[in-house]
């Protein structure tokens, strides 16, 4: 039983996850740094503790100071939403030991799926396709050049730890590669604290999809469809889709049985998500996500389920409240992430927001934790929130989605609202004709037109 849960988040997660609690008659606590004090999920949740200065590391990091916030306000269970501590096994672990639900999957499953070569030898184990590459981490030049002759040039260089596209480099001749380890081996030890680094085919032209799926401790494994991720910058979403226009129903329903299917083998517990890139009709595994996906609106708008309230059933042991059976594809829905950034050179930008207008209408959500007064604190993530809307069919979800980017007002600040504007204007956009690198050729090509 839950009946009062801890937020270990801040923004526009720390609210999503409040109003799937008190949906459910859970009450809830949220965490703040000094710097989150006027937060909307601050004022909203029924207890709020500050536990630190605004960095991250003496505020949302700290797992002593969250620990003792659900201690001294006895909560049952903590949430740690996306990014933080929400696939750091060493928390969970210690959640655990002091009779805390952690809402997430094992800290055994966190730990195996955080280190990508692990990852990978256990998709090769439970019958997904991988990216050719190295079994491992390189441990010399000679090992790397030979592990790159054998998926041939160009190939990815790519940290084991972390994510978010850092400790990652491109090398597309053997002269590239010495250069390329040293560049990602730098990058992951600053980033990670760990260079650990192995090889990868790097494939020319691939989009991004990733299958969300839900499993409970009955025994109950079910995959929601697929989300099309593929417009990106340096490696991080901006623009994402569900269902992807590049799948047939065929092979939707083929790579999703596939990935349940291993799952399953996995024993795995929660929401999770696999990713995949795509080329020329073959998916090649890059990595698990243990935890709950910033752009899991899309595949909430498609299938109807709250992915976020069926997180907090499993973890308090009841089984999922659907089948496979029962998740049935409708429509089409896009979300569009919104940073407080200049749209073309992507400076943060924080500071009050002076005025502030959510879109409405038929088929539209506004996940955001801002509002009109509301100022954007410099020391974490510029997201301000994501606009998602939903149609019958992808063309009535675009021409929406256009209408909602022209309603929606945020001033005071810069922000990639007229970035979103510009992109749903793109003819390769409306047609869905992109892949991973499209977005950086499209931003190229607007520099040097201007």
């Amino acid at each position: 039983m839950i009946k009062k849960l801890l937020i270990a988040n801040r923004g526009e997660i720390a609210l999503r996850i409040h109003r799937a609690c008190k949906e459910m008659g859970i009450q809830t606590v949220v965490v703040h740094s000094e710097a989150d004090r006027d937060s909307m999920a601050v004022r909203l949740a029924d207890e709020s503790v500050c536990i630190g200065p605004a960095a991250s590391a003496n505020s949302y990091l700290k797992k002593s100071a969250i620990l003792t916030a659900a201690e001294i306000t006895g909560a049952d269970a903590i949430h740690p939403g996306y990014g933080f501590l929400s696939e750091n096994a060493q928390f969970a672990d210690m959640v655990a030991a002091h009779d805390i639900i952690f809402v997430g999957p094992t800290a055994d499953h966190i730990r195996i799926m955080g280190d990508k070569i692990a990852a990978k030898k256990a998709m090769i184990k439970v019958g997904v396709p991988v990216v050719p590459g190295s079994e491992g981490a390189v441990t010399s030049i000679a090992e790397a050049k030979k592990a790159a002759k054998l998926c041939k040039y160009p190939v990815l260089v790519k940290a084991a730890a972390g994510g978010g596209g850092r400790g990652m480099r491109v090398a597309h001749t053997e002269k590239d590669l010495e250069q390329a380890i040293k560049a990602a081996k730098q990058e992951a030890k600053a980033a990670f604290g760990d260079d650990a680094v192995y090889i990868e085919k790097y494939l020319e032209k691939p989009r991004h999809i990733e299958i969300q799926i839900m499993a409970d401790s009955h025994g109950n494994v079910a995959h929601l469809w697929e989300r099309d991720c593929s417009l990106q910058r340096r490696h991080q979403k901006v623009f994402e889709e569900a269902p992807s226009p590049a799948l047939t129903q065929v092979q939707r329903e083929e790579i999703g049985a596939t990935v349940a299917k291993a799952v399953k083998k996995l024993g795995y517990l929660g929401a999770g998500t696999m990713e995949f890139l795509y080329e020329k009709g073959e998916f090649y595994f890059i990595e698990m996500n243990t935890r709950l996906q910033v752009e899991h609106p899309i595949t909430e708008m498609i299938t109807g389920i709250d992915i976020v309230r069926q997180q907090i059933r499993i973890a308090k042991g009841e089984e999922m409240s659907f089948t496979q059976e029962d998740v049935i594809l409708v429509g089409h829905a896009i979300e569009c992430r919104l940073n407080a950034e200049h749209p073309e050179t992507f400076i943060p930008s924080p500071g009050m927001i002076t005025d502030f207008h959510a879109p409405g209408g038929p088929g539209v959500r506004l996940d955001s934790a801002a509002y009109s007064g509301y100022t954007i604190p410099p020391h974490y993530d510029s997201l301000i929130g994501k606009l998602i809307v939903h149609g019958r069919n992808r063309r009535e979800c675009v021409m929406r989605l256009r209408r909602a980017l022209n309603e929606m007002v945020i001033g005071g600040i810069e922000t990639t609202l007229g970035l979103h504007q510009r992109l749903v204007e793109a003819e390769d956009v409306i047609q869905g004709n992109y892949d991973i690198h499209w977005l950086e050729r499209f931003l190229q090509n607007k520099t040097m037109q201007t």
